[in-house]
């Protein structure tokens, strides 16, 4: 490998670390997700649900509108173009949960809404 390239690559972290950390304050004190004895932070679960969402779906997400951790792991919503049409406004879009188990594996997800580009949620009063 030439030097350049082992100067610019981020440091490893070791596996089977533990104690606490900073971020361990915000999660509500609900269980942490691990893969392979280590916590998966919120943006390696969005990444990880937005990408194995799309193996699934054989359709890249184009963002994740929402993420919280559970129990069992985190669930995320992804939002995924299902039809593109023009002009993009009258795009089908999705709205999918996904679960993801403490390894930061999915483990189930379900389309829960489908909707136009230019639609926008009205508040329900």
């Amino acid at each position: 490998m030439p030097r350049e390239a082992r100067d610019t690559e981020p440091p490893r972290r070791r596996s089977g670390r533990t104690g606490g950390s900073a971020r361990a304050a915000d999660d509500g004190g609900a269980r942490p997700a691990r893969t392979g004895g280590r916590r998966v932070s919120a943006a390696q679960a969005m990444r990880t649900a937005a990408s194995q969402l799309a193996e699934l779906l054989g359709r890249v997400p184009e963002s994740v509108s929402g993420l919280r951790r559970t129990e069992d792991g985190w669930q995320a919503e992804v939002e995924v173009v299902e039809v593109e049409r023009i002009p993009e406004t009258s795009s089908v879009l999705a709205s999918y949960r996904v679960q993801l188990d403490e390894d930061g594996e999915l483990v189930g997800y379900e389309r829960t809404r489908r909707y136009t580009r230019a639609e926008v949620d009205r508040r329900r009063g």
